[in-house]
């Protein structure tokens, strides 16, 4: 069997729609034993169904801060949110109880992180784990789960999924674990998908086959995707709009032709410029 939910109108994302996720004026802060770190200042994003926004930046630049606020997986302590909000269906989940922050972790929003081997459990078989959050967030059966999560596998392109959900996270390839991971995230049907650097460890090859699954699987269930990346190359080729970050804040956004074509800051031209193109002999 399949989970199925009700998805939005596959138009909601054109402009004028009203926001999926919004994150208005937040602040991270990391307390310290000598001091505080700002790691994130009054910052302001949102993304629609639909579509997919990507947040860039140089590493330090607060994108992960961001992103692991939505879902309060920043470690507290040391981590506080000194001020702003974070809208979901009408809820600043900043302000939830930690027992519903749990049911919209997975269920509502999914995350997708840089490197699976440090988030899938090594002593649980990979079928499992996808498994275990269908049981978590729903009234499935044990068998149902298994049947469920078998065909989350297949969907994200695991070659024979009976054989790979009976076998652990070491005896994957970097790329199959990597899709473990979509699998994990997208088996529940969120409405929302958090990406976090997901293709930065893997090869070139490897890279585009994780990419083009993600804007596959979104169209087909029409996903809002936050997509955290140093990477433009990728940002062009998968965004809709982009987020320019520096030093905890936002710098510039837009829709990303018209960011990469006629930026405004001196930041994101810095960032354009720094990046390798192949030049025509």
């Amino acid at each position: 069997m399949t989970l199925d939910r009700p998805t939005a109108d596959p138009r909601a994302h054109r402009e004028g729609a009203p926001p999926l996720l919004e994150i208005d004026r937040l602040s991270v802060d990391f307390r310290l034993d000598a001091s505080v770190v700002h790691a994130v200042q009054d910052v302001s994003l949102h993304v629609r169904a639909g579509e997919t926004l990507a947040v860039v930046g140089e590493s330090g630049s607060g994108k992960s801060a961001t992103a692991l606020s939505v879902l309060r997986l920043n470690p507290s302590p040391p981590c506080v949110y000194p001020s702003g909000e974070i809208r979901f269906d009408g809820r600043d989940l900043l302000k939830l109880p930690e027992k519903d922050l749990g049911r919209v972790r997975g269920r509502d929003i999914a995350m997708v992180f840089q490197d699976p081997m440090t988030c899938l459990d090594p002593l649980q078989r990979v079928g499992a784990q996808v498994a275990e959050v269908l049981r978590h967030h729903t009234g499935l059966s044990r068998t149902e789960a298994k049947e469920a999560a078998l065909a989350a596998l297949d969907e994200v392109g695991i070659p024979e999924p009976d054989l790979r959900y009976r076998q652990y996270p070491h005896e994957l390839s970097g790329g199959l674990r990597q899709r473990v991971m979509i699998a994990t995230a997208l088996v529940a049907r969120p409405r929302v998908l958090i990406a976090d650097e997901p293709t930065t460890a893997l090869d070139v090859t490897v890279q585009r086959q994780i990419l083009d699954l993600l804007v596959t699987l979104q169209h087909k269930h029409d996903m809002a995707v936050v997509l955290i990346t140093h990477d433009l190359a990728v940002v062009a080729e998968t965004a809709d709009r982009v987020v320019v970050m520096n030093k905890g804040r936002v710098v510039e956004s837009g829709g990303v032709l018209d960011v990469f074509d006629h930026p405004a800051d001196d930041y994101t031209r810095r960032l354009l410029a720094a990046t390798p193109r192949l030049e025509a002999a």
